[in-house]
C-alpha cells in the first residue's frame, strides 16, 4: 500500500571536501525531487552577494592630484596604478572595519602585492603587480582598506574620504566562483531523490567553507523577519526524544574550558571566545585553525565530546540560528 507523506523528506547528510585553501566542495542530500535546486539557487546568490571581503576604497599618492595624472619615475600612469591596486587582495589583520596603510618605496623596484603586507594587513595575492619605478622615483602613498560586501562604485565613496584621496571602485566579494550540480540518487528503491553539490572558490581572503557558512547564516537571518508574525522558535524538526540544547551551555567562555595553553592560544589568536563558536564549526574548519596542531585538535575534540557536543555534530537549526544571533551580540 502506498504511503502518503504529510511533510517533505528532510535531508540528513552533509559532506565537505577541502580541495585547496581557496576551493571546496560541499554536498547535501537526500532531497525530494525539486527541493535541491530550491535551496541551491538562493545559496549561490547569497555566496556571490553577501560574503564579507576587503577592498581598497581610496588612495592618496604624493605628487599626484587625480587619477589621470602621471608621476615622474613611475612606468605606469596613475590610472593604471589604480587598476593594478584593485587587483591586489588585502585582508585586515584585526577586527577593525577600516584601516589606513602608508607606504614609501625607492627605485629602482618592481612593486608587487607581497611588498604591501605589514602588521595591519595581509595580502593574499602576493604576486600581483602594482608598479615599476626607477632610481629617480620616491613613491609614497597611503591606501584606505575597508571591510564590506558586494560592490560600491567610486561615486558613492567620493564623499566619505578626504579630498586629497582618489576614490576607487570597491569590489568586496571574496567569492570568485560558485557552481552547483543537482545529481539524482537512489533512496529506498526510489531513484528520484536529489543531491546538491556546491563547488565554491574564493580569492583567499576567507576560506570557501567560511563563505558557505556565512551565506547559510544570512539566509536564516533574512528569514527571521517572519518571527514578527510567526513564533518560529517553536518550530522543531527534532523528534528523537533527546533533551533540548540550552543556549546558556553554549556561551561558556573558552578560557573556562581548562584547555592546555597551546590549544587555548591557538583559539584565542583565531578570535574564538565562546564554546558555541566551536560547536558551530565543522571538523574541517577546526582543523584549519591557524597553528592548531593534531594534539591540540584531539584535545579540543575530546573536550567537546565530554560536554555533549561532539565535533561536526549538527545543532537543530532553530538552536543554531539563535546561537549565532547571541554570539553576534556578545562579540559586538
Amino acid at each position: 500500500m502506498k504511503k502518503f507523506a504529510d511533510t517533505p523528506f528532510l535531508p540528513t547528510e552533509v559532506e565537505i571536501e577541502a580541495i585547496s585553501d581557496t576551493e571546496a566542495k560541499i554536498s547535501a542530500y537526500p532531497f525530494e525531487s525539486g527541493f535541491a535546486i530550491t535551496l541551491a539557487h538562493p545559496l549561490r546568490r547569497l555566496l556571490l552577494s553577501s560574503s564579507i571581503g576587503y577592498a581598497p576604497i581610496a588612495v592618496k599618492i604624493e605628487g599626484a592630484n587625480h587619477e589621470f595624472d602621471s608621476l615622474r619615475g613611475m612606468l605606469e600612469d596613475i590610472a593604471i596604478f589604480i587598476i593594478n591596486l584593485k587587483n591586489i587582495k588585502f585582508k585586515i589583520n584585526s577586527d577593525e572595519e577600516q584601516v589606513i596603510v602608508e607606504y614609501s618605496f625607492y627605485g629602482p623596484k618592481e612593486i608587487k602585492g607581497a611588498d604591501l603586507a605589514n602588521a595591519d594587513v595581509d595580502v593574499v595575492s602576493p604576486d600581483a603587480h602594482l608598479a615599476t619605478i626607477n632610481s629617480d622615483c620616491n613613491l609614497t602613498f597611503s591606501i584606505i582598506i575597508q571591510k564590506g560586501i558586494g560592490y560600491v562604485p567610486s561615486e558613492d565613496i567620493r564623499d566619505i574620504v578626504g579630498p586629497d584621496y582618489i576614490p576607487i571602485d570597491a569590489f568586496f566579494t571574496p567569492v570568485k566562483k560558485v557552481v552547483y550540480d543537482i545529481e539524482k540518487m537512489l533512496v529506498e528503491d526510489n531513484p528520484n531523490y536529489e543531491k546538491a553539490v556546491f563547488t565554491v572558490q574564493t580569492n583567499g581572503q576567507i576560506t570557501p567553507i567560511t563563505a558557505f557558512k556565512e551565506a547559510v547564516s544570512v539566509m536564516y537571518s533574512q528569514m527571521s523577519v517572519f518571527n514578527k508574525v510567526f513564533d518560529l522558535s517553536e518550530v522543531t524538526v527534532n523528534d528523537s526524544g533527546e533533551e533540548p540544547v540550552e543556549l546558556k551551555d553554549l556561551i561558556v567562555k573558552i578560557d573556562d574550558l581548562n584547555l592546555s595553553a597551546r590549544s587555548f592560544n591557538s583559539l584565542d589568536r583565531a578570535g574564538l571566545k565562546y564554546l558555541g563558536e566551536l560547536v558551530l564549526m565543522s571538523e574541517v574548519e577546526v582543523k584549519n585553525i591557524k597553528n592548531l596542531g593534531k594534539k591540540s585538535f584531539d584535545e579540543i575534540a575530546e573536550k567537546l565530546d565530554s560536554l555533549g557536543f561532539p565535533i561536526d555534530n549538527t545543532l537543530p537549526e532553530n538552536i543554531a540560528s539563535a546561537l549565532r544571533r547571541k554570539l553576534e551580540q556578545l562579540k559586538a
